[in-house]
Order: structure tokens, then C-alpha cells, then sequence
């Protein structure tokens, strides 16, 4: 029973002349915790996350418009974390990104840069940041009230300097795009 037991252990592990698939040649690195929603406390998990913050977060936001997010990214920038959030074109137009709205609000605050993808461009459909180098955001859950206690979603928090200088290194990538724009609210 055990010989059968390491074979097919051993024959796992291995595909006969093929490479390693990407997938494959990443290290695993992290803890994760894996949250789904609708359900009780799902609408919390980012403000819990945002308000662990004490140096950095950087954000990619497709919809921000959640008002427990944006007063819990604004509460970091007061605390002194340098918040710095990259958004779709569609943000940067509608009721939320006027002056008098809580996103603009946030965007004119001291402590937050903003830059947004250029409208000629795809979606930047992420929903992701990292917070202090330490913890990665990622999920399908927009930061938006029906996506965070509405629709079928989830959060995944990944704690790993691994993880997160990753999506930070990508995040330097888009920052710096020539054709990204400032918010302007």
C-alpha cells in the first residue's frame, strides 16, 4: 500500500517532457484569508485593512465609491500614510468625483495622490492595493457599497512582503504611464 502511495506521489509532481507552467514556477509565499460575500462583516474587511495602515497604501480602483473605504483611506492619510490611488477613467467623471462629493473630497485631501488611466485606453479594472509593504488587497469585489454587501464577491487578503512588493513593483509600472492624467475633481 505504501510503495503505491510514493508512486503516485512521485508521478504528481511530474509531467513528462513539458516546462513548468507559470503557475508552477511561483513560489508559494504567503497566508492568505479568503472572504466571501455578501455576508456579515464582508463590508468591513477593507476598512479593518485600510485602518492597519501606518506608512503606505497603494490602491488600483476600478469603482471607489464606498463610503466606509473612502473615509477609511482618509482617516489614513490624516494619521500620516502617504495614500496614492490609481483609478478608471469612469471615476473621474459622475456625481462622486465632483468637488462637493466624498471621492473628490478624499482626492484633494493632504496625504492622497491620485492619477487616472488614460480614457483612450482599456479598463483598469483592478481592485487591489498594498498596505505598509506587508498585506495585498485582491478579490473581485469593487470598492462599492453593492460590491461589498450586495453582489456575490470576494476579498482575498495576501500577508506577504513577497505579494506585495509584487503588485507594488506592477503598481510603479502604471503609475508611470506618459498618458495617465491627475484627477481633477
Amino acid at each position: 500500500m505504501w510503495k503505491r502511495l510514493v508512486f503516485m506521489t512521485a508521478l504528481m509532481g511530474v509531467v513528462p517532457g513539458a516546462a513548468r507552467a507559470p503557475i508552477d514556477r511561483e513560489p508559494i509565499i504567503a497566508g492568505l484569508r479568503v472572504f466571501h460575500g455578501p455576508g456579515t462583516g464582508f463590508e468591513t474587511v477593507d476598512e479593518d485593512l485600510i485602518g492597519r495602515a501606518t506608512r503606505r497604501i497603494d490602491m488600483t480602483a476600478y469603482v471607489l465609491s464606498d463610503r466606509r473605504v473612502i473615509e477609511a483611506l482618509a482617516a489614513a492619510a490624516r494619521r500620516g500614510v502617504k495614500v496614492r490611488i490609481y483609478l478608471d477613467p469612469e471615476q473621474n467623471s459622475g456625481r462622486e468625483a465632483r468637488s462637493d462629493g466624498k471621492l473628490g473630497s478624499l482626492l484633494r485631501a493632504p496625504g492622497v495622490e491620485a492619477r487616472v488611466k488614460s480614457a483612450a485606453g482599456d479598463l483598469m479594472h483592478l481592485k487591489s492595493y498594498a498596505v505598509d509593504g506587508r498585506y495585498l488587497r485582491s478579490g473581485s469585489a469593487n470598492f462599492s457599497f453593492s460590491g461589498e454587501q450586495r453582489q456575490d464577491n470576494d476579498i482575498i487578503i495576501i500577508e506577504s512582503a513577497d505579494a506585495a512588493s509584487a503588485y507594488v513593483a506592477r503598481f510603479e509600472e502604471i503609475w508611470a504611464r506618459r498618458d495617465n492624467s491627475r484627477f481633477a475633481p
